[in-house]
Order: C-alpha cells, then structure tokens, then sequence
C-alpha cells in the first residue's frame, strides 16, 4: 500500500486561543495530544520544547497532533519533548487509535504518518492492536552512513557490540545484552544516539532475552531519552531478536512500563498489542506562551 502524503505544516506561531489538549500513554511513554482537525496548532521548535517541559509546561515524551487527511481517517504528527518532528510512535498510535475509535464508533480506524500508514484495532480487555506495517532492513532504509550487513552491525560502543538494525516507520538499532538494568543506559544512549554511522540519529535498544517468547527490553528515544516504552523499539527488537535465531517471531517484550505483545507475522507485518490510557484533559491559556519570550 503507497504512503499517503503528509499534510503542511506551518511552524512560528502560539495560540491566540484556549488551547484543548488530552494527556495520554501507552505503559508510562506519555503524550500531549493535540486536536487541529478544524483549526490548525502550528507550534514551532522552542513552544514545543516549552510545553514539553515537565517543571515549566505539562511534559510529554512526544507531542502529537491529529491532523486531517484524505487517505486515512486522520494524520498523526509526532515531535519529540526536544521539537524534533519524527516518523512514527507505536505507543501513540494506540493512544490516537483509541481516541478515534471513541470517536467513531468503529472498533478499527486508520492513521496516516510520516512513517506510513497504520490501522489501529480494539482488542480484549481495552487493549489496542496495531499493524505497525512492514520491517526494512536495508542499510539504506535505516539509514545508515555506509554499507553493512544489519542482521549483525560491525559496530561497538563502550563494550557493547554486535547489535542489529532495523526500520520500522523509524530508525533503530538493538543490543542484546546478559542483563538489561545492568546498561548505563542515560550514559550510553545519547552517545550511540548521534553516532555518525547513524545520519539521522537513531534510538537504541537493550534487549535480554529471557527465553524464546519473553525479553526484556530498555529504550534511549532519538530525541526523548530515556523513556518507560518504546511501541517501535519493542517491534524493532522483536525483529531483530527473529532473525538473529533467538526468539520466536511472536514474543511479549516487557519494557520499564509494561509488556506489549509482538507478533512479525507470516504476511512480513508486524502487529503490536497493548493498552491506552487517558490521564487527564485541560486547556493552556494564551499566557503561557508569554514565557517564550523571555526564554
């Protein structure tokens, strides 16, 4: 299925408005969720990191706001707490899929990103399954700065090597590691993060496999850091766990915040279950916005 395209987006300006806004998240990777379906919220850089500011705004992981779109019943675009735009958020796909299923009344909707198209689909018990599309693995697809096998990366950093790449909406490489906790992850991930072999910046993932259907997984996000989950590093090591012959194809990964359960099916797509929750709705008034002006 051809991506649909992206809609404009047009950054330099704050609401003049009451701005809605709906915190939400996906095992403890939490999100602002913004509605300009009618009206846009066209938010550069500096007001986006302002309001991902967990002392001085509501903090987030990511900010998304849901678009219109006329190849999908609505676009999601995702920042980073930094306010850098990214490709796609399996956590905030379940988040958006929930709020349009409420919406709608359907029990599957579709979501367009800058990754590629998505459906998400109501599962037992509240919990959200996503068909995250198909994994890349070509050097290129990552990307990354020259050619090399990703099943296996000629790669080390600070004693961890060997990892694997892989692309799935967004880029990502996974370690696999004896213990997890033991990983100086806030240390290390940063480092690997904006290492050159890795032109647009990468998340990282350190994964322990318990046995063939558990790992345990942790996650430094491009732009974010250190997160509770990762929907996209879960169905990144899922992937690479597969086709370096150490897990089965479908395992549950248990992240900082929970488990998503993570199936890379016979058709080569990847489909991703686990909860939604809404936290809280509110409003930011047009003063909090004077902050950038002295920031």
């Amino acid at each position: 299925m051809d991506t649909p395209a992206a809609a404009p987006y047009n950054p330099g300006m704050v609401p003049a408005r009451p701005l809605p806004f709906i915190k939400m998240h996906g095992l403890g990777n939490d999100f602002v969720v913004l509605d300009a379906r009618e009206q846009p919220v066209p938010l550069d850089a500096a007001a986006i990191r302002l309001l991902g500011d967990r002392r001085r705004g509501i903090g987030f992981d990511q900010m998304i706001t849901i678009e219109p779109s006329d190849k999908a019943d609505a676009f999601m675009r995702i920042h980073n707490a930094d306010g850098s735009e990214v490709e796609s958020c399996g956590n905030a796909a379940r988040c958006i899929g929930a709020l349009l299923m409420r919406e709608t009344g359907h029990d599957s909707v579709s979501i367009d990103t800058l990754g590629g198209w998505l459906e998400a689909k109501s599962g037992a018990e509240g919990r959200i399954t996503v068909d995250m599309g198909e994994p890349r693995f070509d050097w290129q697809a990552i990307p990354l700065a020259r050619a090399m096998d990703t099943v296996t990366l000629d790669y080390a950093h600070a004693g961890y090597d060997r990892p694997g790449a892989v692309n799935v909406g967004n880029p990502h490489v996974v370690f696999f590691v004896a213990d997890a906790l033991a990983v100086p992850l806030a240390e290390i991930g940063p480092k690997i993060e904006c290492d050159p072999l890795f032109p647009q910046r990468i998340n990282v993932e350190f994964a322990q496999v318990v046995d063939r259907s558990h790992i345990r997984m942790r996650v430094w996000e491009r732009g974010a850091g250190i997160t509770r989950a990762c929907g996209t590093g879960a169905c990144a090591t899922l992937a690479a766990a597969a086709r370096r012959g150490l897990a089965e194809r479908k395992a549950e990964i248990m992240l900082d915040g929970g488990p998503l359960l993570i199936e890379w099916a016979a058709n080569n797509r990847i489909y991703m279950t686990g909860p939604a929750t809404e936290a809280f709705r509110g409003e930011i008034p047009p003063s909090f916005w004077a902050a950038l002006e002295t920031a």
